[in-house]
């Protein structure tokens, strides 16, 4: 099997992982719904679990496993084994003491963080309440950390469904913390806060086991001066700027739509929440899946096998995820309220989260495809460059933001971050084109196109299927639900079939997996 169908085998058992987590997320965001709709109240829990959250997606998905993955591969292949457990015990223990402290400082100076990322929040029980929150969640940073060193052990050693399914635990903790909390507390909303630093504390523990059995411990070693903590240090700043570049530009959606009619970041946060389905699905699990072979040619000297590898990753990353892009956009309204319209949750806040939904899905290609071209850079021990693009995105989505949020109001804030999006990933891959000749541009750009044209004709078709009156009203959700799920897949029929008429290489890829796999 050749490299690239390698990483395309093990980044199927990654989504695999990651789809159950993403389906228990939105079971998640249902309930929460249900509860506490799209009002001033779920405003002060989605603010407060913004820096948790953004830590979670910064080192869980992102920063530290691509930062300690090739410093503990590294050591155990120089340094044998033991040593590379001995890093582990090093990595945690700087984790306790540092995390330890920022959760700490957290807690106590709260008031001013949140002060600073909602500074339209004016109304003192609307801030008390988002201060409470934002404490109680505080805990969550340092176990999110533990949790991200545990599954960057176990990725090392080649161990990726049980890390990946990690988060579905977290989800399954929130869930029912709501569910048995919630209608006892003078104020349920701190049901939803309690179940993250509940569920961030299963997420980590659920990866003890598999840690353990392959022979590393937790044992304190303050032996800080060790060279693979310093490298590790030296590599998790830039790349945590590199790869979160779109969760800092979330960040900076929630500090200016707090200026928005009430609601608003509501909007903002469900219909993000929809677009992290395909982004985490596919472009997470690419990302991690072709880290480990990219960075094993770039050791070898071979480009030509690296842009290779890449360009057939690219591709097959494009094919996956851009219908995904153009069935959210088709079918916004259909899907917006057959999750969540309920409850607290009605038309209106429907009508909210589908205009941003549309806006933040054009996006999708590029907040993937940055997923895989920053890979290829770190692969290439290359931190500065992505770093240099990031800055550059962050500052494009600020000025867009404040240029848009007043005609398009929180879709305007969506349209902005998809823009700096495409900014990053466009520059990205023309820097990398010029680093490396073998990124096969040609053959990525007629792949796209071919990708562009099938999605199209499956969007259009979706859009016309699915148009009526019985997506205004909540309930009916069993008829809505084999409305929806028929529309999908006979529409995702469409597409292949179109996809086979122009002859696209990665309908054979996949074809040709699928076979592989079922023969075992």
């Amino acid at each position: 099997m050749t490299e690239s169908k390698k990483i395309a085998r093990s980044a199927s058992l990654i989504s695999l992982a990651t789809f159950l987590s993403r389906i228990l997320g939105f079971v998640r965001d249902m309930v929460i719904a249900g509860f506490f709709g799209a009002t001033g109240l779920s405003d002060t829990f989605f603010v407060a679990f913004r820096i948790p959250n953004l830590l979670r997606e910064l080192f869980a998905e992102g920063s530290m496993s691509s930062a300690f993955i090739p410093v503990l591969t590294e050591t155990k292949v120089k340094s044998g084994k033991e040593e590379a457990r001995r890093l582990a015990r090093i990595t945690f223990t700087f984790i306790i003491i540092v995390v330890g402290s920022i959760c700490i400082a957290g807690i106590i100076f709260a008031p001013v963080i949140v002060r600073l990322i909602a500074p339209g929040f004016t109304d003192p029980e609307q801030l008390a309440t988002t201060v409470l929150l934002t404490r109680i969640m505080f805990p969550f940073l340092l176990f999110v950390s533990l949790a991200a060193l545990t599954m960057g052990v176990l990725n090392v050693e080649r161990v990726f469904f049980v890390p990946a399914l990690s988060s579905a635990w977290f989800n399954t903790a929130i869930i029912l913390t709501i569910i048995l909390l919630a209608s006892h507390l003078n104020r349920p909303i701190l049901a939803v806060a309690i179940g993250a630093t509940v569920g961030g504390v299963v997420q980590y523990a659920t990866q003890v086991p598999s840690y353990l059995r392959r022979g590393y411990s937790y044992g304190i070693d303050a032996d800080f001066r060790h060279e693979g903590l310093r490298k590790m240090a030296l590599l998790v700043l830039p790349l945590t700027l590199g790869l979160a570049v779109s969760q800092i530009n979330i960040f900076v959606s929630t500090i200016l739509a707090s200026f928005l009619p009430e609601g608003s970041i509501t909007y903002l946060y469900y219909s993000m929440r929809l677009i992290q389905f395909p982004v985490g699905i596919f472009g997470v699990a690419m990302g991690m899946a072709a880290l480990p072979a990219l960075s094993s040619h770039a050791a070898k000297g071979d480009m030509e096998a690296l842009g290779k590898d890449f360009s057939a990753t690219l591709r097959l990353l494009f094919f996956i995820t851009v219908p995904s892009m153009a069935g959210l956009i088709a079918l916004r309204y259909p899907i917006v309220n057959l999750l969540f319209q309920r409850g607290e949750f009605n038309y209106i806040a429907t009508e909210g989260t589908a205009f941003a939904l549309v806006f933040y899905s054009l996006g999708i290609w590029s907040m993937v495809g940055v997923r895989v071209v920053v890979a290829a850079f770190y692969s290439m021990q290359d931190t500065r460059t992505p770093v240099k693009v990031a800055l550059l995105s962050l500052a494009t989505n600020i000025v867009l933001s404040l240029l848009l949020m007043g005609p398009l109001k929180h879709g305007g804030l969506a349209l902005a971050n998809s823009i700096a999006s495409g900014v990053n990933f466009s520059l990205l891959f023309y820097m990398l084109r010029r680093k490396i000749v073998s990124v096969e541009c040609r053959k990525v750009l007629t792949s796209f196109s071919k990708t562009v044209v099938a999605s199209s004709v499956m969007g259009v078709t979706a859009w016309a299927m699915l148009r009526g009156p019985l997506w205004i009203s909540g309930g009916e959700v069993l008829k809505k639900s084999i409305y929806l799920g028929g529309t999908i897949f006979l529409c995702a029929g469409l597409y292949f079939l179109t996809a086979m008429a122009l002859r696209s290489e990665e309908l054979k890829t996949l074809f040709n997996l699928f076979r592989r796999g079922k023969g075992g």
